[in-house]
């Protein structure tokens, strides 16, 4: 378990915060790019990011920008503001700023005024890759490329991103990510079916037979190798890698050659977070079936409010669990959707869970190195001004995840190599 003191550390991501300088160090990806879709001057967005209020927008030019919601002037809401010819322009006075947040017109001053040279409004350099926006917001010019994943390169065609509101802490999303443990009962069909197959990648008698696997955790230089072993057959043994992607990226375990899944936990504050999910192919297009399958909403992505992005099963309504499928040994919960079972347990954890509380067993080793490596890397930067390496390295992110099935004497991540990198 952790201290309260750790917990704090890990949790809190505000300006200011180590955690949040941390995570200011990496680019974030904030809206998908349909969101500002509306060709020239599309209308601005709301956007929290980091316990930060900003509104984003994209110029006649495709310009991206990102900037703090209130005007520099009197405070007002630039989320009201007119997208025009080039900029956005405040209307309560009508100080127009650039995508640099530059102040480039100050129509209420005198013509002769130079007052506008000195006025800067914070924003943050903004790219769009693989149908996402992406920001960084750390120290001014030296942010490096955003990460070389592998989705972000693929045609449109051979993805699918979706977005959603969390109603907790990023952490215990990242948690749920890397723990395969959990698959074995909280995603099983009921008593008599403890793993299904659909969007999980996995044989389910491996996974029925085997509900107690085995943890090893590799360091990386993007951040770390998870790998759960179950017993296949006699001389074999079921592998299910997790890739742990810093800060908060994980990809999921997929069957060799079958499409690969991405999730980020991206913090809006200390709690509440964005999820992204992405499942894409990496040599063909998703086919009409996988698609259908996706937004059936049982599996890893989930349905939301095409506004505010809330699931449509959440929270409030308490995820519309049906208890007599429960009962009946339909479902191991009685919630429709993978997705959905995981925000249940997650978001029943408390906003911000104390980690002080709980009791950690053998299969919570992947948990364990999660975040010890967050740990680290914190107090690194916050301590000794040590710059995370790998926010230095995009390159070293062109990784995938596997499940497969390997021989006993072979050594997992030896023998899952080929099918853990791409090469563009």
């Amino acid at each position: 378990m952790l201290s309260q003191a750790e917990n704090q550390l890990l949790t809190r991501v505000g300006p200011g915060t180590p955690m949040g300088t941390l995570m200011r160090r990496f680019w974030q990806p904030f809206a998908l790019a349909s969101e500002l879709a509306g060709g020239a001057d599309s209308d601005p967005i709301r956007v929290r990011l980091l316990g930060e209020d900003l509104v984003a927008f994209r110029t006649a030019g495709g310009d991206l920008g990102l900037i703090r919601n209130n005007c520099p002037h009197r405070g007002a809401s630039l989320f009201f503001g007119r997208n025009e010819e080039e900029g956005l322009r405040c209307v309560y006075h009508g100080w127009k700023f650039d995508y640099r947040g530059t102040c480039v017109d100050m129509p209420n001053e005198p013509a002769e005024s130079d007052f506008k040279q000195k006025v800067q409004a914070t924003a943050y350099p903004c790219v769009e890759r693989g149908g996402v926006l992406w920001a960084y917001m750390g120290p001014p010019g030296s942010q490096n490329a955003p990460p070389d994943l592998e989705w972000t390169r693929v045609p449109p065609a051979h993805r699918f991103v979706s977005k959603r509101l969390q109603q907790c802490s990023y952490l215990q999303n990242v948690e749920g990510e890397v723990d395969s443990s959990h698959v074995s009962f909280l995603h099983s069909r009921g008593v008599a079916d403890y793993s299904r197959s659909d969007s999980l990648a996995g044989p389910p008698e491996y996974m029925a037979r085997d509900r107690a696997p085995r943890f090893f955790v590799l360091p990386t230089s993007y951040g770390m190798l998870i790998g759960a072993r179950r017993t296949a057959e006699e001389d074999a043994y079921y592998w299910r890698i997790t890739q742990f992607l810093m800060p908060t990226y994980t990809m999921i375990p997929a069957e060799v050659g079958a499409p690969v899944a991405f999730t980020a936990a991206v913090p809006i504050d200390d709690e509440h977070m964005m999820g992204f999910t992405v499942t894409w192919h990496p040599d063909r297009q998703l086919t009409n079936a996988e698609v259908a399958a996706i937004e059936s909403w049982t599996g890893i992505h989930t349905e939301v409010d095409p506004r505010t992005f809330k699931p449509v099963r959440n929270k409030e309504n308490e995820y519309l669990i049906d208890r007599a499928w429960q009962r009946s040994g339909g479902s191991y919960t009685g919630i429709r959707g993978i997705r959905e079972e995981d925000l249940a347990v997650q978001e029943s954890m408390g906003a911000v869970f104390d980690r002080s509380q709980e009791h950690l067993s053998s299969a919570d080793l992947a948990v364990i190195a999660l975040r010890r490596r967050l740990l680290e890397s914190v107090r690194s930067l916050a301590e000794n001004g040590i710059e995370p390496a790998e926010a230095r390295h995009p390159e070293s992110y062109a990784v995938r995840s596997a499940a497969l099935v390997l021989p006993r004497d072979v050594a997992w991540h030896e023998g899952a190599a080929d099918a853990l990198l791409w090469r563009s």
